[in-house]
């Protein structure tokens, strides 16, 4: 009778480094889950925290050896390349670990760490970023916060000068009313191209506006005009000034705004105000279309100053000033709605809106509105179409229907009472 064989390999494990036949109780199991046998397992690096060997392993600020699982809380330094769980970015730097975050110096206006400091006429150290905040005076060549020509104890001239915010001068009305428009136009402007831009638009405006900073723009101005009639703000504005603008670097975006005050004696009477006020609180997505933007908190629809039509057009001021028409102030209303532009076409659109919505509505009669849809967008935009005066907005109302801006505009917004 044969003699049975024993099959030993059948209860032997196999290492996955060597292929080495090992009994199963001396595999030694890895932290990258391999299976070696004690001769391979030798040679790897053993981690300190879940005491296993492990083919990669690194060490933390602790000068601790860790494997890749028991370090995935961690970050690497990009100095000193050891691991830790607290990194901290440095400006024009990488990300550190606390021991080199500490051989960094701090930014003297933003107190973070930096790599690269410059210094400010000697007297501390910024950060890169915060340097962009300084520009050099012309006259005594020392750095200052701002972004303007000349620092406070230099003289600057009057081509130059950008007014505080909360200046207002006497206003000078230019043209024939009764309805005057003053235009708040916002412009953002390059670094080094800001200088010139202002002395280039103080030069061209001369006694008809003049330039105001804005705490919304972080380099460049808001250009404010005097009262003007609507035909004298068409025919002597300077508007080449706008195509000068843009070749100087200047732009404009969604976030700063072409405002227009529109003067309450140009009214002929509370119910002239409601009617123009309803003419545009009932057209939102028309308007905003027109204006370019939507949705912004500087120019807000807000439903319950459009049930304040009558209360506003009686006298009565609102709350705030971000309103798609703000009736803060005494002796105008600012409409708020439209996003800058250095486009002529636009800002004169923009003019022609405001005069137009104002005239359309003086001889809006209830029998208009019942009969022939007399608050409809639709209807005002026609009768616009035959006046050559609002050619701009024509053109512009044009454009923006060819591109499908106002498709459903009814159905987006509809037009309650």
């Amino acid at each position: 009778m044969p003699t049975a064989v024993l099959d030993i390999s059948a209860d032997l494990a196999e290492c996955e480094s060597c292929s080495t036949q090992t009994p199963p109780d001396e595999i030694i199991h890895t932290a990258d889950a391999d299976q070696l046998c004690s001769s391979c397992a030798v040679e790897l690096d053993l981690c300190q925290s879940c005491d296993r060997p492990a083919r990669d392993v690194e060490q933390t600020v602790d000068d601790e050896d860790r494997c890749a699982e028991c370090r995935s809380e961690f970050s690497q330094c990009d100095d000193c390349s050891r691991y830790s769980t607290e990194i901290t970015a440095i400006i024009s730097g990488g990300d550190v670990c606390p021991d080199c975050a500490a051989e960094y110096s701090h930014c003297f206006d933003c107190n973070s760490a930096a790599a690269d400091l410059v210094s400010i006429n000697f007297d501390h150290s910024v950060c890169s970023d915060c340097r962009d905040d300084y520009c050099r005076c012309h006259e005594c060549q020392m750095l200052f916060r701002g972004c303007e020509y000349y620092c406070e104890d230099c003289s600057r001239p009057d081509s130059s000068r950008v007014h505080d915010s909360d200046y207002k001068p006497h206003p000078d009305f230019h043209g024939c009313g009764p309805l005057f428009l003053g235009l708040e136009l916002e412009v953002r402007t390059t670094y080094t191209g800001h200088d010139t831009a202002v002395e280039t638009a103080n030069t061209r405006l001369e006694s008809l506006g003049y330039l105001k900073d804005d705490a919304s723009i972080s380099c460049g101005f808001e250009l404010v005009t005097h009262p003007m009639s609507f035909d004298y703000a068409m025919s002597r504005f300077p508007w080449s000034l706008l195509s000068q603008l843009r070749l100087l670097g200047c732009r404009t975006d969604e976030e700063v705004g072409l405002h227009i005050h529109l003067s309450r004696d140009g009214f002929d009477s509370p119910a002239h105000i409601y009617r123009w006020l309803k003419l545009i609180y009932r057209n939102e997505a028309a308007v905003t279309a027109l204006a370019r933007r939507r949705y912004t908190e500087w120019a807000q629809f807000d439903p319950d100053i459009r049930a304040m039509a009558k209360k506003l057009a009686n006298g009565d001021h609102g709350w705030g000033r971000y309103h798609a028409v703000n009736a803060r102030p005494t002796d105008t209303f600012e409409l708020r709605v439209f996003a800058s532009s250095l486009n002529r076409r636009q800002v004169q659109a923009a003019l022609a809106f405001a005069h137009a919505s104002v005239e359309y509505t003086r001889g809006l009669r209830a029998r208009d509105v019942a009969r022939f849809g007399g608050w409809d967008w639709s209807t005002f935009a026609a009768w616009v179409s035959t006046r050559p005066e609002y050619a701009p907005l024509t053109a512009e109302l044009s454009a923006l229907a060819d591109t499908g801006a106002f498709i459903d505009t009814e159905e987006a917004y509809p037009c309650a009472s």
